[in-house]
């Protein structure tokens, strides 16, 4: 899926964040094979998509994250 064009990752990113609580770059990487998330998120936000990145940070390793969550669709 490594090869999958941006509209079709869009496609894939709306379909998830609409269906769940959010998406990580990690979790973009390991489910879809999306290696530009954040800028495919960049892209989504500029085609009129509001979605906002929250910040967050692992339990036990420590590691920060940031969550992307779809609070608007585009009208």
């Amino acid at each position: 899926m490594s090869n999958t064009t941006p509209n079709t990752q869009h496609t894939l990113i709306l379909k998830h964040l609409r269906a769940t609580k959010g998406l990580t770059v990690r979790e973009a990487l390991i489910d879809y094979s999306i290696q530009s998330f954040t800028k495919r998120i960049s892209e989504l936000r500029k085609l009129g998509h509001t979605i906002e990145g929250v910040k967050g940070k692992h339990p036990v390793t420590g590691q920060r994250y940031t969550r992307y969550v779809l609070l608007e669709e585009v009208a």
